[in-house]
């Protein structure tokens, strides 16, 4: 079995970017079990695309939502494409819902609460993303933000593209 289309060092400065705001990669089935064992509070998994959208919309709206004053409590990250045992495992946390990448689940309590498809991500600028991702955690979490000071996240996502880059330094 392929368990990898793409090359890891290829995609590093894609994890990089969320490890620098607090996200924490998941990179087998043995890990995103371990981080689904703490039901209590709230987890975030993003699943993690090459994608133009993940670029433009998905990683950086998750970076613009983790500068609000209520984040989840713990923050993951899974990537389609690289760690696929590990997407499916984190996949077959989120029920129903047909797999999609990037995608973003919310979990309270070990309950799927809030889930962004690939859907509501693509099309859409990383201010619109954030948008929908702050309404999530002001309605399901409580710990207090931001993930990290808004420097850090600025100097994380500096080498985004100069549309991303100066919506990120409106917002």
């Amino acid at each position: 079995m392929l368990e990898s289309m793409y090359d890891r060092d290829l995609v590093a400065p894609m994890w990089r970017e969320l490890e620098e705001i607090g996200v924490r990669s998941l990179a087998t089935p043995e890990a995103v079990d371990e981080a689904m064992k703490q039901t209590d509070g709230t987890t975030l998994i993003l699943v993690n695309s090459v994608c133009g959208c993940a670029a433009g919309s998905a990683r950086p709206g998750l970076a613009l939502a983790l500068q609000n004053d209520i984040i989840p409590d713990r923050l993951y990250t899974v990537f389609a494409g690289v760690d696929r045992p590990a997407t499916d495992r984190a996949r077959e946390h989120m029920g129903d819902v047909p797999p999609s990448s990037p995608s973003v689940a919310l979990f309270k309590d070990g309950e799927l609460a809030f889930m962004m498809p690939r859907r509501f991500i693509e099309g859409r600028t990383e201010a619109e993303v954030a948008e929908m991702l702050i309404e999530a955690f002001n309605t399901h979490c409580t710990r207090r933000g931001p993930s990290v000071p808004r420097e850090r996240m600025l100097e994380a996502f500096a080498s985004s593209s100069a549309r991303c880059s100066s919506e990120l330094k409106a917002r």
